[in-house]
Order: C-alpha cells, then structure tokens, then sequence
C-alpha cells in the first residue's frame, strides 16, 4: 500500500527535475532550435534524465536560415479564422418564406435571403405553424452557428450549404 504513493512521487520528482531544461528551450528565439532543445530533453529523459539539462545548456545549432515564405506563414498561422470572423457579422435576420411548422435532424432551411441552411445538430422542433417567420443565425463565442426562430425557445445548430 505504501510503494504507490512513493512511485508517484518518483515519477513526480522526474518530472519536476526537468523544469529548468524545459525553460532554457522555452527561451530560445529559433523554433527550430527550440523543438531540436524539446527533443533532445526528450531522448534523455528515456535514457537517463540526467543528460536532460546538458541538452537544454547546450542547445542544437539553430538552422542558417529559414525562407521568407515560409517564416510568413508561420507568423500568420490561425490567424485566417480570426480576420474572417472580424469581417462577418455576429448575426444575420431574415425571414422563412411560406409555412413553417419546425425542423427535424438534417433539414434543410431556405432563407428568404437565399441562403439554404442544414440543422447538424439532430435537433428537432415541432412549432406551432407559423407563415414567414422571422429568424436569425447567430454565431456564438465558440464560432457555431445556431438558427432562433422569433417568438420561440427553439434553436438548432446550422451549418450554411449554399
């Protein structure tokens, strides 16, 4: 019952031991030479632990130097999403057009607008029957889509299909 609680706190102090390994390689300005640093910890610590820190004192040379292009897109990387969603709207209304009495798991919803929405979630809803609804597709915090149809609790998640 004893050995438990002293091989965590083993494994815990192995862990623990390679901290300043783990900063010196979080300090280097090269991605390259950080991952060559990450790596090298890595391999010691399955060989012996020790030599981890030697590994993070003595980093692996930093390559020459990296393409432009490539330097560019690494820069840039995740920032798509984020500049396009600063672009859109948060929410966009529009009407059903005709009778509308819900949704049922993959349905697809055409907007007076144009726009033809599928429900992804398996949600279904059956509505009072309603003539030309008003409704609004919202984005929330996350960047799902959600339809609200006015004048009811009722929501499902949509994904735009034309």
């Amino acid at each position: 019952m004893k050995a438990l609680p002293l091989s965590l706190l083993l494994v815990c102090g192995a862990a623990l031991a390679d901290d300043q390994a783990i900063l010196a390689c979080r300090a280097l300005p090269d991605g390259g030479a950080r991952l060559a640093c990450y790596d090298a910890i890595q391999v010691a610590a399955r060989s012996g632990g020790a030599a981890a820190r030697t590994a993070a004192a003595a980093p692996a040379p930093a390559p020459a130097m990296a393409p432009a292009p490539a330097a560019s897109h690494e820069a840039s990387f995740g920032l798509e999403a984020a500049k396009r969603r600063e672009r859109e709207p948060d929410a966009i209304a529009s009407t059903i057009p005709g009778e509308f009495q819900g949704w049922g798991p993959g349905a697809q919803i055409r907007l007076a607008n144009g726009q033809v929405w599928r429900v992804i979630d398996g949600s279904e809803a059956v509505l009072p029957r309603m003539r030309d609804p008003k409704v609004r597709i919202e984005r929330n915090l996350f960047g799902t889509l959600f339809l609200r149809v006015e004048g009811t609790n009722n929501s499902a998640k949509v994904r735009r299909v034309q």
